[in-house]
């Protein structure tokens, strides 16, 4: 969903959430946090941050609006 490497050269580095990594919260330092579907809060001061991977994904996460229309 986003593009932060391709960015980051011109705008510089930006606080996002990774899963692969340890996160420190850049408000308390410490490293517990609650996962949502597009930010990750931390549990002890409310800091949130963007997932790297967030977004769309799995089933079920593009629907059609399109229904057939019952004649």
């Amino acid at each position: 969903m986003y593009d932060f490497g391709i960015r980051q050269a011109i705008s510089g580095y930006r606080m996002a959430y990774r899963p692969q990594e340890t996160n420190h919260c850049p408000g308390c330092g410490k490293s517990h946090w609650m996962i949502g579907r597009l930010t990750a809060e931390c549990a002890f001061c409310g800091t949130a941050l963007p997932l790297i991977a967030g977004g769309s994904m799995g089933q079920g996460a593009l629907r059609s609006r399109n229904t057939a229309l019952a004649a």
